[in-house]
C-alpha cells in the first residue's frame, strides 16, 4: 500500500471528528485509529496473517540500552522494511554486518536508508514501526 493514500487518510481523519478508519487493498490493510482524541496511529496488517504475530519490543524511555546503540541521523518516521507487506531488514537475534540496512527513515518525504556501523547480533529494537523519532534517538542496539 502506497505511502502517500495512508497519509491522506491520516489527513482526512484529522480534519473531521472520525475516530477510526479501517481501508483494505488487495491483500493489505490498514487500521487508523485516535487516541484519547488527539494523537492518530496506524496499523499494517496483511490480511493473510491469520497467526498471532509477537509484538515488537518496547522499551521504556528510562531504561539505558546495553551493548552499540545505532541512533537516529535525523528527525523523521522509522520503518523497518522497504513496505508494510515486505519483511523487515532486521529482526532480533540476526546477525548483521557492518554496512547492512537497518532500518528506514523518511524525512522530508525522503526515504533515507540507515545502515549499521558496527557488526554483530541485533539485541534490541527501540522504536515501533511507523514512530517518529527524533535526532539522536536510539533505534537499535547491537551485541
Amino acid at each position: 500500500m502506497d505511502i502517500r493514500k495512508v497519509k491522506k487518510l491520516i489527513e482526512l481523519m484529522e480534519e473531521s471528528d472520525i475516530q477510526e478508519i479501517d481501508f483494505k487493498e488487495g491483500e493489505e490493510s490498514v487500521r487508523i485509529s485516535r487516541a484519547m482524541g488527539s494523537s492518530v496511529s496506524t496499523n499494517f496488517v496483511p490480511q493473510q496473517a491469520a497467526t498471532p504475530v509477537a509484538a515488537e519490543p518496547e522499551t521504556p524511555s528510562e531504561v539505558i540500552p546495553k551493548g552499540h546503540v545505532i541512533k537516529a541521523p535525523m528527525v523523521g518516521n522509522f520503518y523497518r522494511a522497504p513496505s508494510p507487506n515486505s519483511p523487515p531488514f532486521v529482526e532480533l537475534g540476526q546477525h548483521i554486518k557492518e554496512g547492512e540496512t537497518v532500518c528506514i527513515i523518511e524525512s522530508m518525504k525522503m526515504m533515507n536508508q540507515i545502515e549499521s556501523d558496527k557488526s554483530g547480533v541485533i539485541e534490541m529494537i527501540l522504536v515501533g514501526n511507523g514512530e517518529t523519532v527524533e535526532f539522536d534517538q536510539p533505534l537499535v542496539t547491537i551485541v
